[in-house]
Formats: structure tokens, sequence, C-alpha cells
């Protein structure tokens, strides 16, 4: 049974009975918000949908997403994750076009986009588990990455208002919906925003509080920091702000990533201290305010020999101890200072075999159709999240980067936002993730073409739990994290 709402104090979360909850879990990701390196696609989740539509049929197209959202989380994920695992909040990620066609209305809410949503809920309500809603695509886009599905690399979401006024409708709508589920811990507006002017985001996450407190009083408001959530700065104190609010941030590091130079994490006393700044940078609001934490998104990469990496033992075990540091940095993180640990959601629950907690089996359905051309992809380097690109194509890139440096002045290398991407990070975002995965999706559309009903039911049985390979070693890891 659901103990209440959760709510807020001081720097914890605590329940209806003011005992502290520390929620941990994972975001169930690539389900209601594809993203290309969770499932294998390229590019943008909204094209390849596209294409794949075009390629296949609008009825074989609905039977095989059908399939795929009744099979990526069932009872036996919510059982699993819940009794072995021990997690009681999953984070739910979803797309705005789950509930609205801007080619049709952006007001105009279809409700298939709640029955979805309900089923995963409702499910996890049944076995204990809190649920975080995400809204991890809006119209335009809230950044300037791949997986706010804009299809574009800047954040236009912030430049009109009619999409700012949809995502608003949308969320009165959820709120509406969702005001008496106790199990739902609460809304997470925005995924990552970033924008250059960070008054806007300030003023949209203002403007949605006022609209939504009057019909939902008690749900928790999740508020990603600004760049990507790891930016704070320019948010008023609580006080003048938003009650009820846990300030969210995303704890990625480059440890725990691929690089074109291969070293690997050996933690050194300079390595794990700059794991601790980089967590204690973010959160000095936090500590400024004596607010709480909640860490939305972080967690390395891991290699396999199926995606073609050397040695990945080697590889994994140094991923692995970047992932125990920082988890050692969060068990201590309260802003509060008294030595309790922080909620967090580490990315992701099931995917391909890059990040997941679980992972399609590499003699799936999913691996003989789509095997070769994942290879492919992998050494062209289309995804940038977790994949090494081959050396020589890498050059390429360089070349051009280098290229637009020796033209431009010093002092602009850093003038577009965000200032820390590199003119081979726009590079990158501009002419793989868009341009080259545009024409990678017709190749990757083409793999499904012939494929019986029964091939496409088989395919994405590939994501269901008794058909899924378990990552022991990183469930292991996590599951010691409040003992």
């Amino acid at each position: 049974m659901s103990t209440g709402f959760l709510t807020t104090k001081g720097t914890k979360i605590v329940d209806a009975n003011g005992k502290q909850v520390v929620l941990v879990g994972t975001a169930i990701a690539g389900h209601l918000n594809m993203e290309n390196f969770i499932t294998g696609y390229p590019g943008h989740e909204t094209e390849h949908k596209n294409v794949l539509k075009k390629k296949i049929g609008e009825e074989k197209f609905n039977f095989f997403f059908d399939k795929f959202y009744e099979y990526f989380w069932t009872e036996k994920d919510a059982d699993f994750y819940k009794n072995e695992l021990g997690f009681n909040c999953l984070r739910i990620p979803f797309n705005y076009r789950h509930f609205i066609d801007e080619e049709v209305d952006l007001f105009k809410i279809d409700p298939k986009g709640f029955e979805r949503l309900d089923r995963v809920i409702d499910i996890c309500s049944k076995y204990g588990i809190y649920t975080v809603l995400d809204l991890h695509a809006t119209p335009g886009g809230q950044n300037q990455d791949w997986h706010v599905d804009s299809g574009i690399h800047k954040s236009s979401f912030f430049d009109f208002k009619v999409f700012q006024d949809s995502m608003v409708n949308l969320w009165i709508e959820l709120a509406k919906h969702y005001k008496d589920n106790t199990w739902v811990a609460g809304f997470n507006p925005l995924n990552e925003p970033a924008v250059s002017q960070h008054k806007k985001l300030v003023n949209f996450y203002q403007r949605l509080h006022d609209e939504i407190r009057p019909i939902d009083p008690n749900h928790i408001f999740f508020l990603d920091a600004n760049t990507y959530s790891m930016d704070f700065r320019q948010f008023p104190a609580p006080k003048d702000f938003i009650p009820n609010a846990v300030y969210s941030i995303h704890d990625y590091s480059t440890f725990g990533f691929p690089n074109i130079q291969g070293t690997l994490y050996t933690a050194s006393d300079a390595e794990k201290e700059k794991l601790k700044r980089q967590y204690d940078r973010k959160v000095e609001y936090h500590h400024e305010h004596n607010v709480p934490v909640w860490n939305g998104e972080f967690g390395p990469v891991y290699a396999s020999k199926e995606r073609g990496d050397e040695d990945p033992d080697t590889i994994n075990r140094a991923r692995y101890q970047v992932l125990k540091d920082q988890l050692a940095i969060y068990k201590k993180g309260d802003p509060s200072g008294d030595g309790t640990p922080i909620s967090w959601s580490i990315w992701l629950y099931k995917d391909i075999g890059y990040q997941g907690l679980t992972y399609v089996d590499p003699e799936s359905k999913w691996y003989k159709v789509f095997g070769e051309f994942l290879l492919k992809k992998k050494k062209l380097g289309l995804d940038r999240w977790g994949n090494d690109i081959d050396p020589e194509y890498n050059q390429l890139y360089e070349n051009l980067a280098n290229h637009i440096l020796e033209n431009v002045p010093e002092k602009y290398h850093h003038a577009l936002y965000p200032h820390h991407w590199t003119v081979l990070d726009w590079l990158f975002r501009v002419s793989k993730d868009q341009l080259f995965s545009q024409y990678a999706q017709y190749e990757y559309a083409d793999l499904f073409v012939g494929l019986s009903f029964e091939e496409l039911d088989e395919l994405a049985a590939s994501f269901k739990f008794e058909n899924i390979k378990l990552r022991d070693e990183l469930n292991d890891i996590l599951k010691d994290y409040k003992n």
C-alpha cells in the first residue's frame, strides 16, 4: 500500500508519515521515447518511424510497435526490478508525440498516450514502484541533441510560444489524469533543457507550476537544471520559486565512455577527485538552499565482443570502477551534510547492450536481422553515445574541424551555446547525427522489408524479459547502494 504522496522536507524526500524515502532505480529508457543507441536505428526517432512506415506499410508498422510497447515492460520486469534489484522508482521518459500529432493540432490530446503510460504506471504500482514522468522530447526540441527528436541542432522549443503553450496544456492534462495517483512520485517537466537565455527556462518552470498547482497541489516537481541538467546558477532561490521541488542533476563522467585515445579509468586519486569535483559543482545550489538532489541520469557504457570491442572484460572492469566511485560519492552526498544517500535514476534499464541493466540477447532475432548493420553503424560512429568511431573516419571530421578552427578567430571557438561543445562536437551533431543518419535510416528500414507478422512479433519479443540477458555485475553494484 502507498503511504500517500511523497513530498520534500529540507534536503529529503519523505512520505506522508515524514519518513525519508531514497528513490533509487533507472529510466525505462527506449520505450515511449526511443533513442538510436538503445534499439539500434540511426538518427532521430520520428524520422526513423516515418521511413519505416513507408517501407513496410501502416498495418505491419502498427503491429510491430504495439508489440514492442507491450513486450518492453511487463510484470516480469517489474518483479525483477522490485524484488531482485530492490529498486523503488522507475523514471519514464516519453515523447510528446504519443499524445500529440503536431500535423493535426498541437493542443489535441490523443488518449492512446495515456493508455501506454497508464500501463507502465499501473504495473509499477502493483509492485510498489514509484514512477517519475519525464517529458523527454518536446516540439522544436528543448536542447540541441538527438534525444529530443527534433531533427535539428537548435533548442527551438524556447523560441516559439506555441510550442510552450502546447506542452503546458499537455502537462495540465497529465496533472488532471494523475492528480490522485500516489504511486506517481512526481513530474519531470523537461529532460536536459539547454537554452542560452536561462530566464526562458526559469519562466517556463514558473508558468508550469502556476498552471498545474491549482489542479494538482501534491506531486513533486523534479526540475532539471539548464545546460543538460548541469547548471542551476541562474535559478532563483527556492523560497522565491517553486515549493515541493527536487532539483535534478545529471552526472555523466567522460571516464565511463569510449574515447579515441583508448585510455581507461585507473581509480587514481586525481581521477576520484575529478569525479567528486564534478558532483560538487553540480550540487552547489542544493547546498546553498538546503533542497533535495536527484541524480536523474548517470552511468558508463559497456563494451562487448558482439559489437566488435577488443578485450571487453578489461574495459568493463574500468567502467564498473567508475560507477563504484560515483556511487561512493552519492552515498554520502546529501546536501545536509549528515552523510545520508541521495536519490538517483541510472540510465538505463533495457537496451541492445550499451548501458542496460538488462539487454537483448546477441543470439536473438534482433541481432540476426540487424547485427551486421549495427557493426557498420558503430564503425561509422553514427551513434555518438557509446560508440568508438573508426580512427580513419574520425580523421575526416577532425580535418574539417581543424579547417574551421584555422579560419575562425580563437576567441570565437566556443562562441556557440552550449559553450562546452567543441567544433568537432557540432560537426558530429550536424553531419553524422543528422545528415548521415538520415541516409542510413533507409538502409536500416530495408531490413524490416519482407518480414512476416510472425517475424515482426519475434523481433519485438527480443525485448521480453524472458528473452533478455542480465548484466549481473552492474546489478550487484547497484543493489549494494543502500546497504
